[in-house]
């Protein structure tokens, strides 16, 4: 039983090693200097054991395209620039990111993107929020407008 356990141990540092491809890196400084995208949907690539983009939305696109884009079955990462008007008038954006993990995903995929998540993070400079989403309710657009002010 124990030697189970271990490999279990085991198996999960492995997936915290998942790599970040450059594409992932230089499509989310778009986002977040050039305006390029108003998001970009990460997905782990198991068999190049690295974190890759999956979908971009345009300027154009709401946040309803956004959460439209999102899998009801399967985990992503995903980073949302979010565009609002301060009390003052203020044109401002917030970066978020929103670790995606539908209760009905199978285990193992939670688990793959829950260890690589941290170190996935850290690569994306410049996020000003971050919100754990199993269901849509918890990241919909009161809860975005909420953090942001």
């Amino acid at each position: 039983m124990s030697g189970t356990r271990i490999r279990l141990l085991n198996h999960g540092n492995a997936s915290s090693g998942m790599g970040v491809a450059e594409n992932s890196k230089s499509t989310y400084q778009e986002l977040q200097r050039k305006k390029v995208f108003r998001y970009v949907i990460f997905k782990i690539d198991e068999k190049k054991k690295e974190v890759v983009v999956e979908k971009t939305g345009g300027p154009a696109e709401s946040y309803d395209d956004f959460t439209a884009s999102l899998p009801d079955n399967d985990c992503r990462y995903a980073v949302y620039d979010f565009d609002f008007v301060t009390s003052e008038n203020c044109q401002k954006s917030k970066i978020f990111f929103i670790a995606w993990s539908p209760s009905v995903s199978r285990i193992r995929s939670k688990m793959l993107y829950a260890t690589s998540k941290d170190r996935f993070r850290r690569e994306l400079q410049g996020i000003h929020y971050e919100i754990q989403a199993t269901d849509p309710t918890e990241m919909d657009m009161e809860v975005i407008r909420e953090r942001a002010h």
